[in-house]
């Protein structure tokens, strides 16, 4: 560790979140309300020329979002369990946390790249995110979905449950053709109960049980979002086999990942990746 970076060497601050950065680094970009609705405030900062990501919890009288300030805070500090107790590349790097009157500081890597995810109004325009991703080589597009399966399998291992997993949470970096997940601060440890209703999410993802109240949220949810992954990024989000651009084999599996009825899906996001790989043997058509 570079002792000489308060970035990475500081514990804690007396000085509320910007402040501080302003005082150690430089800020080249902020993130908040303009760009998201999640309260959080997240900063790109540079020290002696390397850049890193920041997350914090927000302000602490920002009462228009969902999650209030404590909330926020306690969703920070799943993010850092996760990231201590899963390392893949795919991850980005939690360098360190920084205690500070308004909460926690995540310092992450800077990876550059593009969401995956653009707002719905430029969705089918074909220079969006969404639609450059979707024309890259079938074998890049298999690529990433293999890394966002690995990546899932090792943390279904550790006991996580996916939430609120979707395309806003793929950085694409189209230049040097690397995927990176970002943003599973809402993700679970172990079995729960769904409290809400309609859970967090875009629906285009979620399985029927995350809109259903008392209903059970464990691995087989995992399943069914990454079953919807492929339909999403292989196909236009049906579940029809003739947009769907792979084998019949590769369709079958994600036709049993999507299932209505949870029985009826793979039992463990393990069992679901063994049969993508199974299936995943030919050329995708």
């Amino acid at each position: 560790m570079d002792t000489a970076n308060p970035l990475l060497a500081s514990q804690s601050t007396d000085e509320a979140p910007l402040t501080f950065l302003k005082s150690v680094s430089e800020i080249f970009i902020r993130f908040g309300e303009d760009t998201q609705d999640s309260g959080n405030i997240s900063y790109g900062v540079t020290y002696n020329e390397k850049r890193y990501f920041v997350k914090s919890a927000g302000r602490v009288d920002d009462e228009k979002t969902y999650f209030d300030h404590g909330q926020r805070v306690d969703m920070l500090r799943n993010a850092v369990r996760l990231n201590q107790g899963v390392a893949h590349p795919a991850l980005p790097k939690l360098y360190n946390v920084i205690e500070s009157p308004e909460g926690p500081l995540l310092v992450y890597e800077w990876c550059s790249g593009e969401l995956v995810r653009c707002p719905n109004h430029i969705r089918e325009q074909p220079n969006s995110s969404f639609q450059r991703f979707r024309r890259l080589p079938l074998t890049e597009i298999r690529n990433c979905l293999d890394v966002i399966y690995q990546l899932h399998k090792q943390l279904a291992k550790m006991g996580w449950i996916a939430c609120d997993f979707y395309d806003g949470a793929m950085l694409y970096d189209f230049d040097r053709r690397v995927l990176r997940i970002i943003d599973l601060d809402h993700y679970h440890q172990g079995p729960f109960v769904n409290e809400m209703g309609r859970m967090f999410g875009s629906s285009r993802f979620m399985a029927p049980e995350e809109f259903e109240k008392g209903a059970l949220i464990d691995e087989r949810t995992t399943v069914f979002t990454l079953g919807r992954t492929a339909a999403v990024l292989l196909s236009d989000g049906s579940l029809e086999r003739t947009p769907f651009r792979g084998t019949d084999r590769l369709y079958e599996v994600v036709v049993q990942a999507c299932e209505p009825n949870r029985n009826e899906r793979f039992g463990s996001v393990a069992d679901f990746y063994h049969a993508w790989k199974n299936a995943d043997q030919g050329e995708i058509s």
